[in-house]
């Protein structure tokens, strides 16, 4: 009975071994797809910032816009 519980620990630690080999995986993977995010994101400001550049003309060419402080 005293031999089992040495032949416990080995079984376990691979088990743990195989979890943080899975978690560690999935970090690198949401990782990856974060920095896409990111990429994306800042396209879609530079996208806003043009707009907003073109309404900003197109203001002043109908004197809509307030004059400038």
């Amino acid at each position: 009975m005293t031999g089992q519980p040495d032949n416990l620990m080995p079984v376990y630690l691979r088990r743990i071994d195989e979890k943080v080999d899975r978690l560690r995986d999935d970090v690198r993977e949401l990782k990856g797809r974060m920095a896409a995010v990111e990429e994306n994101l800042a396209g879609v400001h530079r996208w806003i910032d043009r707009v907003e550049l073109r309404i900003e003309r197109t203001e002043r060419r109908l004197d809509l816009a307030d004059a400038p402080h």
